[in-house]
């Protein structure tokens, strides 16, 4: 495989530095620049952290002394020295999506950490598992800004990464017709740590702004067709939502209730679980997990502290399969927030694009 250089946007933040570390010894792509705020501008990587390095590992040796360019005043050097982009900014959903076009007409592919061009319909919003044929848009999109190599991808809502893996071969399978899910979300998910954030110690709070509505609209866009150079949203499943932060510091877990059109046996769902793979596994991408999908069988498992970093945080967690008086069944997820969920997931879909030869 080609190797990259690749650049970090929004570096000093909780995700930039996930990708950072993943990013750190990857096969294919070497880190050549990092960019951020323009307070962060002009200093060390090490500097313009300061005290916020949010990660149990330490910050990788070869980039502490890197410089950080502004991601915007410095947009044409960061280009001539990556050949694509990690963006994980913080802004307002309007700028972000300015932002990211603007890099993609610059010729420099972005795949995106960011919820702003989710439901643009020429931007593939991509769980490399379930979906890779929705990049087949990155044409279309090319057209519509004007570019031969600049698209811009992004992934998904992280809770999503839970619960959407483990409907998605059901639904192929015996066809999804309803599902309610509630989410119990990790601090993380805030870009918070406890020393951060001391209201969440021995604390639950029930609502977390515009999560619920991603998680009943964004999996009808991963199963949606692509169509005339556009993404159509799927008509269904329905999907209604619940979601709350827990004191817990990385891993979503889903509590899932499902029904089938053709409800299927407990064997059966067992046996689809477990054969499930994707193109990811087909090509063996570097942080592709072996085994997708990995179904616990004891009463009191999965737990977010033993298994949320399964195959290096990229794998599902699935449990608690049994039969609901109200629905057809019901089970519980968990996933890795902050590496399938974010900037893991994301890093994944730049190796399938890598693969797919969008980033030549």
């Amino acid at each position: 495989m080609k190797n990259y250089n690749v650049g970090i946007i929004g570096a000093t933040g909780m995700v930039g530095q996930r990708f950072a570390l993943l990013l750190a010894d990857h096969p294919w792509f070497k880190v050549t620049c990092l960019a951020a705020s323009p307070r962060s501008a002009g200093k060390s990587y090490r500097e313009a952290v300061g005290d916020r390095w949010a990660m149990t590992d330490a910050m990788p040796e070869n980039l502490k002394d890197m410089m950080v360019y502004d991601a915007v005043a410095d947009i044409d050097t960061i280009v001539s020295k990556v050949d694509f982009v990690f963006c994980a900014v913080d802004m307002k959903k309007d700028e972000i999506k300015a932002f990211e076009e603007l890099y993609a007409k610059h010729e420099c592919p972005v795949v995106s950490n960011n919820s702003a061009h989710r439901f643009t319909d020429d931007v593939p919003m991509v769980i490399p598992e379930l979906n890779p044929e929705h990049l087949e848009v990155i044409e279309a999109q090319r057209k519509r800004l004007g570019t031969k190599r600049g698209f811009v991808a992004v992934k998904s809502n992280c809770s999503l990464q839970s619960y959407v893996p483990a409907l998605h071969p059901l639904d192929k399978a015996f066809g999804v017709e309803k599902c309610l899910v509630c989410t119990y979300q990790a601090i993380s998910g805030a870009g918070k740590t406890f020393e951060r954030w001391p209201e969440m110690i021995d604390n639950v709070i029930p609502f977390i702004g515009g999560e619920e509505e991603k998680s009943e609209k964004e999996p009808l866009k991963i199963w949606g067709k692509v169509e005339d150079g556009k993404i159509k949203l799927a008509d269904s499943p329905k999907f209604t939502a619940q979601c709350l932060r827990v004191p817990v510091s990385d891993g979503h877990m889903a509590a899932v209730f499902v029904t089938f059109k053709n409800k299927p046996t407990k064997e059966e769902i067992l046996n689809v679980w477990k054969s499930f793979s994707g193109v990811p596994q087909e090509l063996e991408l570097p942080h592709a997990p072996k085994q997708f999908l990995n179904y616990f069988a004891e009463d009191n498992m999965p737990q977010t502290k033993l298994n949320r970093n399964l195959e290096g945080g990229m794998a599902v967690s699935v449990g608690r399969l049994r039969e609901d008086s109200q629905y057809d069944y019901k089970f519980v997820c968990l996933s890795h927030n902050t590496l399938r969920g974010a900037a893991g997931g994301a890093v994944l879909l730049a190796e399938l694009l890598a693969a797919k030869g969008y980033m030549d």
